[in-house]
């Protein structure tokens, strides 16, 4: 398995991948800032002699998109696959995939042209593209959705599955979201949390969030909640050391209720606490509060904000 092969590899390569303005540059300074070694738009070709050499004795991390000399998907896939196969390598793959109206309204803001529609689009460009990565993405190992991250999200995004500082463990992502706005992409597991007490119907509570004491304690009051979350953590707890002994390097777990803001974020929260007493390493990601708290402009007259 990938995650068990890694400590005894002579390499450890990173490449990331993904349609352009998707974040590939972001992503790549941030793994040079957390100690890899960062060689953008390298040749495929050239990929296996940077192997042949002696390690570095740091991990490398290999910026390919379709700007790359000799890039074709086919040929990326066979240098994967090649890689894969390699003992002396313990390789990684990243995708940043981005939605394609945020791809548009990105290329729309910077003027730029894209790679593939040179004379056309960008929308043109952005179709071709997705179609001719299509195949690469299904192999990845990080699936990062870049569409509703800034800079500063994706990088640390890049630095909490990465930054190795640490002895390696498996990091466990808990996301909460409204099922108006759609599922997250890239989640392995979903819990459902609308069959709980809304906070919303509660006048002193609407305004408030999950991470708030009173919502958590009236979601808690719920006469389903105890036995609910004993089963959730329970059944979470057992199952993360068997996807650690599979390789995983992380796992994204996502709760969702109707507006995102009391029951899915009350159920993350607490998720949260008891897996980070458990010592496993654990980020969280309020997807509806974020979106909220950037509605609410901090500089006026910047673009974007």
């Amino acid at each position: 398995m990938k995650g068990q092969q890694e400590p005894a590899a002579e390499h450890q390569l990173v490449l990331v991948t993904g349609p352009s303005g998707a974040g590939r540059s972001t992503a790549i300074h941030a793994l040079e800032d957390i100690g890899f070694e960062v060689i953008d738009n390298l040749p495929l070709s050239l990929v296996p002699r940077l192997i042949d050499g002696p390690s570095l004795g740091r991990p490398i991390a290999l910026g390919l998109d379709v700007r790359n000399r000799d890039f074709n998907a086919t040929a990326l896939i066979e240098l994967i696959d090649t890689l894969t196969r390699d003992p002396r390598i313990g390789l990684e793959l990243i995708y940043l995939d981005c939605e394609v109206s945020e791809l548009i309204r990105r290329y729309s803001q910077t003027r730029r042209r894209h790679p593939l529609a040179q004379m056309e689009t960008p929308t043109e460009g952005i179709a071709r593209e997705i179609d001719l990565l299509a195949p690469i993405r299904v192999r990845a190992d990080h699936l990062i959705d870049t569409s509703e991250m800034s800079p500063h999200d994706l990088k640390a995004e890049i630095a909490k599955w990465f930054d190795r500082g640490e002895a390696a463990n498996m990091a466990v992502s808990l996301q909460s979201f409204s099922y108006k706005r759609g599922i997250p992409r890239g989640l392995d597991m979903v819990f459902d949390c609308r069959f709980l007490k809304n906070p919303h119907w509660q006048a002193s509570l609407r305004n408030l969030d999950g991470r708030d004491a009173d919502v958590a304690a009236y979601i808690a009051a719920d006469p389903r909640f105890a036995e609910f979350f004993q089963r959730l953590q329970d059944l979470v707890l057992m199952l993360l050391p068997a996807h650690l002994e599979e390789g995983k390097a992380h796992l994204s777990i996502g709760f969702g209720c109707t507006g995102g803001q009391h029951r899915s974020v009350a159920v993350a929260e607490k998720l949260g606490k008891v897996l980070a007493e458990a010592g496993w390493p654990v980020s969280k990601r309020h997807r509806e509060l974020e979106r909220k708290a950037a509605a609410t402009p901090v500089l006026e007259g910047v673009a974007g904000a």
